[in-house]
């Protein structure tokens, strides 16, 4: 980001600069023409001033050269030079007014002043005129021009006026060269920061782009050390796909160089290294395709016989890109050794096919021990019926001439007999829930195990009358699963809570449920009843396997192996923990696949 702020600051400096040349150099000229014309202008105002005072001057002197020709006149002096000086004065007075009217002419007051001067030398002239044609004129009319006609008070307040004006205009040019002066000395120091500040940007462009070329020598002393350290081969190739650039690892590779520094791949053909590896004229197409329409080449796999001449599986990735000192652009192509990775994806493979058969062996073995379970469970049946039926038929037959003996003899064969059948139903049960298909349904665990716990109870209260169990029930979900498959689940863990806990005097069993992070659930069902140890734990789940002696507990050892079973189907898992008598927890997860909600269900 600071990188895009310099280069915006970069970029807007020279025309900054441009605008500052312009404010510097131009707006002061233009604004010194603009004073310096307007000097010219006050100075033509002061002289138009001094032409007004001098013209002014001169009427006024030829106004009392008339006035003393005429007094001469009226006091009888009636001489030609006294005609000449009365005719000349009456010339140029009129001349002169016309002269003052043209000077004053952008002056309103002053028009004004200068009209009335006329008017009242008009009605002077013709006065003098009057006086001049009358005989025996008196000579106090003489003395009645200045008093009737009074001529110096108009031309004194021309003349104050006109003073004004240049003390105005004076004063106005003053403040003018002083500003032009002042703006003459802004602009030579204006123009000395802007040169000081050009100094300053050259400077610090020179210091940036050394800065810069220094930067771009390391960055290119990196991305060669860089290059020269990857192991894996690197080239670049020009349109003639000649090798432009290499690294020590592709050259390593498909041929060394003779002479330390030398650089015997640069300007080769691709196809002329490696003693023939790259000579693939589709390898060459696709490299063809990427120079001249831009394509990629991702993961291309080339079989290649290196120098040393090993076989070897190359993987190419190649694309298009421009260098900074070259027009035309280059491929650049980073080569992969995969021969071991291949060699270790056929043996696995082959390993997989391995297993694949294998698996199938044991599963047609274990469909045969199924089978095998299954036929002779069901083979077994007549037999102990036979055995059954006969014991107590010898019984009967006895009669009370059998002594205790014989009595304890058929005692022991009918009960054996009849475990010998529980046995049987119960290798039926854990062989029927391998074998058969499970039939998916929305299970709710709550009411199973409400049902499961009524007969539990029923039973307990039967063969133990009065006997108390304490129920601690969690609420639990509705799942989907094969419900005769759960149901033998909860009958086999609460059935193992109620037998175990028989020798307390207050059995509690608790049934605990939890969704897991995963949304997996987690069920647990704990007495306080017998316990087992831990180290046994291993063979818990296994078929015919027992933690007790058959005549403390009874049981066949075949439940907790279905319970296992089942949960397996489902795809969840069992485990137990437990003490030696300190009760035992039994726990088992559903993943959350059985959710209702859930489009996928189990697999078997």
């Amino acid at each position: 980001m600071p990188d895009t702020h310099i280069d915006k600051r970069e970029r807007w400096q020279l025309p900054a600069m441009v605008v500052a040349v312009i404010a510097i150099v131009v707006l002061p000229f233009v604004f010194l023409s603009s004073v310096l014309k307007e000097g010219v202008e006050a100075a033509r105002e002061v002289e138009q001033t001094g032409r007004v005072e001098a013209t002014l001057h001169a009427l006024a002197y030829d106004i009392r050269d008339n006035e003393a020709a005429v007094l001469a006149l009226v006091a009888g002096f009636d001489t030609p030079l006294i005609q000449t000086r009365l005719a000349d004065s009456g010339r140029r007075i009129p001349e002169g007014v016309e002269s003052l009217a043209e000077l004053t002419r952008g002056h309103a007051d002053q028009q004004l002043r200068v009209g009335e001067l006329k008017g009242l030398l008009a009605r002077r002239a013709a006065f003098i005129d009057e006086v001049a044609s009358s005989d025996g004129a008196l000579p106090v009319a003489a003395g009645e021009i200045v008093v009737r006609y009074p001529v110096r008070p108009l031309v004194d307040s021309i003349l104050a006026e006109e003073s004004r004006l240049l003390r105005v205009r004076l004063a106005h040019a003053d403040r003018l060269r002083r500003q032009a002066l002042g703006l003459i000395w802004a602009t030579v120091a204006a123009q000395l920061l802007l040169f000081a500040l050009v100094g300053w940007l050259a400077r610090r462009h020179s210091v940036q782009r050394m800065e810069s070329e220094r930067e771009s020598r390391r960055a290119n002393s990196r991305a060669m050390a860089i290059l020269h350290t990857v192991r894996e081969p690197i080239v670049l190739v020009d349109h003639h796909q000649r090798v432009v650039m290499h690294n020590p690892a592709f050259a390593e590779l498909y041929g060394a160089p003779k002479q330390p520094g030398e650089e015997a791949l640069d300007g080769r053909e691709l196809a002329d290294t490696g003693d023939g590896a790259w000579r693939d004229d589709a390898l060459r197409q696709r490299l063809n395709d990427v120079l001249v329409r831009g394509r990629e080449l991702w993961d291309y796999e080339h079989h290649q016989t290196t120098s040393d001449g090993s076989e070897r599986v190359m993987l190419i990735n190649a694309r298009r890109m421009p260098l900074p000192d070259r027009e035309d652009r280059v491929v650049l192509l980073t080569i992969s050794d995969v021969t071991a990775a291949k060699a270790t994806e056929n043996r696995i493979r082959e390993l997989n096919q391995q297993l694949e058969g294998k698996v199938a062996q044991v599963s047609d073995v274990n469909r045969e021990l199924e089978a095998f379970s299954y036929s002779v469970s069901h083979d077994l049946r007549a037999p102990l019926r036979h055995v059954a039926g006969f014991a107590d038929k010898l019984g009967r037959h006895l009669g009370d001439s059998a002594d205790d003996k014989a009595r304890h003899y058929i005692d022991v064969i009918g009960n054996s007999a009849r475990r010998m059948s529980t046995l049987i139903d119960d290798l039926l049960v854990y062989s029927r829930l391998g074998r058969s298909a499970m039939r998916l349904q929305a299970v709710d665990m709550q009411s199973m195990v409400a049902e499961t716990r009524a007969i539990l109870d029923a039973n307990a209260e039967a063969d133990t009358p009065g006997r108390r169990i304490e129920w601690r029930i969690a609420p639990l979900p509705i799942l989907v699963g094969d419900e005769n498959m759960l149901r033998q689940v909860w009958l086999n863990l609460l059935g193992n809570a109620v037998k175990y806990t028989g020798a307390r005097e207050q059995a509690l069993i608790e049934v605990g449920h939890e969704r897991m992070a995963d949304g997996s659930h987690h069920f647990s069902v704990r007495d306080n009843g017998a316990g087992f140890d831990m180290q046994y734990a291993g063979k818990l789940f296994g078929v015919f396997q027992r933690m007790h002696k058959a005549s403390e507990y009874p049981g066949t050892g075949i439940g907790l192996a279905s319970v296992r079973r089942v949960l397996v189907r489902h795809g969840g898992k069992v485990w137990a923990e437990a003490e030696p008598d300190a009760g035992a927890t039994f726990h088992f997860t559903l993943p959350a696949s059985l959710d209702p909600n859930q489009k996928t269900g189990p697999t078997e």
